[in-house]
Parts: C-alpha cells; sequence; structure tokens
C-alpha cells in the first residue's frame, strides 16, 4: 500500500484511535504517526505499544506539519480540540473526526477552522465495548461503513485523498447530511445501547432477582445487551446529550411501539404479536445478507467455546 499522507496526527488514542495506528503502520499509509492525549499514563501506554513515531499530551503540537488530523475524542470534548489546533494547523491539513454524532461535532469544530484547511467530519460504523488504547487492533475497519457528513464547500480533492484512505483501511464510504445521520444512528446505534444500559440496570434493581442469578442463569440474549452495555459511559453519555433531539425522537417512537406490544401481550393477541416477531425475523435475515454479520450456529455464545 502507498503512503497516502507524510503525517497523520491521532488525537486522542482509545479504541478507534488505537485501531487506526494499527492499520496506518500495517498498511503503510503515513510516513509519520504522531499521537497526542491528554492523560500521561495513557499516553505512556500508547508508546509502550509503539502506537505512533512520536508522543504528545499537546494537540496543538501533535498537529504541527500533519497532512491529516483525525480527532477520535468523546464528542462533547470536539470543541476543546478545535479551539487548541486550530492555530497550529499546517494550510491545506485534512481535519477529521469519528464521532458519533455529526451535527453537534461540526457546530462545535466548524467556527474553530481555518480557511485554509479542509474540515469533513466522518465516523467509522465499527468498535467493540472495550475502549483505551489496549482495545484496538488491527482490521477493526474491514468492512464497515464509514460515513462522511462533508460542510459546505468541502473541497472534492481533500474529499478524494480522505475517501481514499478509508477505503485503504478496508472500509466502505457513504455520504449524507449531518442532520440525516444523526437521525439514522439514533435507531441503528444509540437507541439499542440505551436499551442496553436501562434493562441491564433494570436487573441490577430488581428485588426479586439477585445479582447472583443475573449473572449465574443470563442467557445470550441478556448477555449480548450487557455487551453494550458495558461500552464507554463517558463516550456514550456524550452521545446522549448531543444527539438529544433525535435520540429523543426515536424514543418516543419505541415507546409507542413497546405499549402496543405490551397491550397485545395483556390482551392476548398472538396475532399482533406473532406478526410483529415474523417483520423482525426479516429484518435480521436482510442483515445477515448485507454481509454486516454472519449467521452462525454459535451466534451469541463465543464465551462458551473457549472453556
Amino acid at each position: 500500500m502507498s503512503v497516502q499522507f507524510d503525517r497523520i496526527a491521532l488525537i486522542g488514542i482509545g479504541l478507534i484511535g488505537s485501531s487506526l495506528a494499527y492499520d496506518i503502520r500495517r498498511l503503510g499509509l503515513a510516513r509519520e504517526i504522531v499521537v497526542a492525549t491528554r492523560s500521561p499514563d495513557t499516553l505512556k501506554r500508547a508508546e509502550e505499544l509503539g502506537l505512533g513515531d512520536r508522543y504528545t499530551t499537546s494537540s496543538k503540537d501533535a498537529v504541527k506539519d500533519a497532512d491529516l488530523v483525525i480527532v477520535s475524542v468523546p464528542v462533547g470534548a470536539s470543541e476543546s480540540v478545535a479551539k487548541e489546533i486550530s492555530g497550529s494547523l499546517k494550510p491545506g491539513a485534512v481535519v477529521t473526526d469519528v464521532g458519533s454524532t455529526k451535527a453537534s461535532v461540526i457546530a462545535q469544530m466548524l467556527p474553530h477552522m481555518p480557511d485554509n484547511v479542509h474540515f469533513i467530519p466522518g465516523h467509522p460504523l465499527a468498535g467493540t465495548e472495550k475502549s483505551g488504547p489496549d482495545a484496538g487492533f488491527p482490521g477493526l475497519f474491514e468492512g464497515r461503513w464509514c460515513i462522511f457528513t462533508p460542510v459546505a464547500d468541502t473541497d472534492e480533492t481533500a474529499l478524494k485523498r480522505l475517501r481514499s484512505f478509508w477505503e485503504a483501511l478496508g472500509s466502505k464510504v457513504d455520504e449524507m447530511d449531518a442532520e440525516h445521520h444523526d437521525k439514522v444512528l439514533a435507531i441503528v446505534s444509540h437507541l439499542p445501547h440505551i436499551i442496553a444500559y436501562n434493562i441491564v440496570g433494570t436487573a441490577d434493581d430488581l428485588e426479586t432477582v439477585t445479582e447472583s442469578e443475573v449473572i449465574k442463569y443470563s442467557a445470550s440474549g441478556f448477555r449480548d445487551f450487557t455487551r453494550l452495555a458495558a461500552s464507554d459511559p463517558t463516550m456514550w453519555r456524550d452521545v446522549c446529550l448531543h444527539n438529544r433531539d433525535a435520540i429523543l425522537e426515536m424514543l418516543a417512537r419505541f415507546s409507542e411501539d413497546l405499549a402496543y406490544l405490551q397491550r397485545a401481550i395483556r390482551w392476548g393477541e398472538g396475532d399482533k404479536i406473532f406478526e410483529l416477531f415474523t417483520r423482525t425475523r426479516a429484518i435480521r435475515r436482510s442483515i445477515v445478507q448485507a454481509g454486516q454479520d454472519v449467521d452462525a450456529p454459535d451466534f451469541g455464545r463465543h464465551a462458551l467455546d473457549k472453556k
């Protein structure tokens, strides 16, 4: 793979940042990787893992002479990063992010971007429930979508360069406007996480079922919820607060649909229950057919295989 950028600055070195570092190195996409994080302990661990060529706790220093800057921080920290780096960005540099909400990130970052740099918001739809530099691994983005939400008057050459970068990582790239992105992600990502946090919290609060019983007898469905509920609390708190309107809209719709199902169960309306379950089963099959998941016979039982 050929070098795409001379110097790439990674601002934030959690799951996404560290996975990017591994693949940039593995694929030879940059001559130099600069890693920046505010935490000295996290920076030390990143250096122990060999994630970069240079390391700093200063985002301002990290972006100097960088051709590509990737901001991988909780969305609530986007503005503070933008303010810090704005005066040190190289003319012609491409600045992007990996945040799960886009309208908020644009509102936070765009006002601080100099006219002579190219700001292209992005969101790779990839990840696990793990966080921190130890969570990263090569190939995280292989076969996954990366969505761009370009702002007005985005430079086409810069857009093509960033697209080529993500495609080199194995991603499929798509574009949409920020508001639409936030509605789509509210239903396919944000709401499932919120439901997972809530149902695991409900199980923890039950007085008639002990915590040890929840852990001992958890079936695969509940275990899948606990995986989502183990995701980084800081990141998901920020997602909830920075995609508030879209999430509340989807929560309202979900609550209406849940009330419909509740009534059907209460009144023994088996036909309505069966129709819903049949329709949702077809969605699962469509996801597998689209290559977004596998139809493995041991789905949800990987921990048992390792015993």
